[in-house]
């Protein structure tokens, strides 16, 4: 494994163009390079911190067969582009961009390079050599919001968001739709903070929805500062990316874990078995992408029973959050009675359910 930061990495591409490729019986041995770029830093404690899990089960998995590559704190704009061709042009054969922000970069760069696998995950934009790949994050929203609507007293929750993308809309309106089976009243306060990874900002923002009145917060941020602001308050929320509670025991209720590894050990392994196809893939609950952390002793038996029933209605293919009737915020009727949205759909939502008010 070799780890740079995005202005060291380039620097080293020039020197390395210069490098002769090798030939013969060497060239048989070498490793399958494979290359990663992440957001933020692997010690994010959430989103960029899940996906480098799943790089280190690869290294795990496939050993020696294998050299895995990983550029972090890569912005979601123009410069991710030499990011991608230099590992391009240092010999990677399989590159994961791990951020919705990298699609039209992605898109640009596989086609400059056609014998090179890119995968994009959270896109929807593919190539021949473009895959995408994306896990129900709203299947693990909804078990967090059928907790939230049992356990917040007010009925008025919080939501830190990052920014409003598909996948994060996705989440909010499932989780207020699921709080809102167990609370019809309950209703739910969004705060977007326009960053996946800003502990200051996710504090700050926090601090506003409570003053808000809010009672109970989850977050599409990275960071435990929210959960901090929590723990100070006596209030409860949940983790996002991984589980959270050692930042803070009390606040934490649960937490939707991203299980990157066996993706990422699927699609490395049919590079080298010669298999790999471009494809969509979208894994949840069912498939073990998704997993809900052990749940705080605070949450009363009843409640933990009612989220374990939405876990295995997911699983048995029972249950679905995105059952109509729903209503958006101006009150249209967006999924009648009885009829279920659409994975297609869903996967490029861009409105608000009823109950969902954004705070300035």
């Amino acid at each position: 494994m070799a780890k740079l930061n995005r202005r060291a990495f380039i620097a080293a591409a020039g020197a390395a163009a210069a490098v002769l490729p090798l030939t013969g019986n060497a060239f048989a041995q070498e490793k399958l390079k494979v290359g990663f770029v992440f957001l933020g830093p692997i010690g994010d404690y959430g989103w960029t911190w899940a996906h480098n899990k799943g790089r280190e089960a690869v290294d795990a998995a496939l050993g020696d067969q294998v050299e895995t590559i990983y550029v972090e704190n890569v912005a979601e704009d123009a410069s991710a582009i030499p990011v991608f061709r230099d590992l391009a042009q240092q010999g990677c054969k399989l590159i994961f961009g791990a951020t919705y922000g990298y699609m039209d970069q992605m898109v640009q760069v596989a086609a400059e390079f056609p014998d090179v696998k890119f995968e994009h995950c959270t896109g929807f934009k593919r190539a021949d050599n473009l895959a995408t790949y994306n896990s129900r994050f709203h299947e693990g929203r909804a078990v967090l919001g059928t907790i939230a609507g049992k356990m917040s007293k007010s009925g008025v929750m919080g939501y830190l968001g990052s920014y409003k993308v598909p996948e994060v809309v996705l989440g909010v309106n499932s989780f207020i739709l699921a709080a809102q089976k167990q609370n019809p009243a309950a209703t739910l306060k969004l705060v977007f903070i326009d960053s996946w990874f800003d502990p200051p900002k996710e504090a700050a923002a926090t601090e506003t929805l409570l003053n808000l009145g809010c009672d109970l917060v989850t977050t599409h941020t990275d960071s435990p500062a929210a959960l901090q602001i929590l723990e100070q308050r006596g209030l409860y929320g949940f983790g996002q990316g991984a589980d959270m509670s050692s930042f803070a025991p009390n606040a934490h209720l649960t937490a939707i874990e991203d299980i990157w590894g066996p993706y990422y050990i699927e699609r490395v392994q049919a590079v080298l078995d010669g298999t790999w196809a471009s494809a969509d893939t979208w894994d949840g609950i069912a498939d073990g992408t998704v997993v809900i952390s052990p749940y705080n002793p605070a949450i009363p038996a009843d409640v933990v029973a009612l989220a374990e029933e939405v876990k295995a209605g997911y699983v048995a293919g029972t249950y679905d959050v995105f059952t109509g009737p729903i209503y958006d915020t101006e009150g249209t009727l967006r999924v009648k009675d009885g009829e279920i949205l659409p994975l297609s759909d869903l996967a490029v939502m861009d409105w608000f359910v009823k109950g969902v008010e954004t705070a300035a």
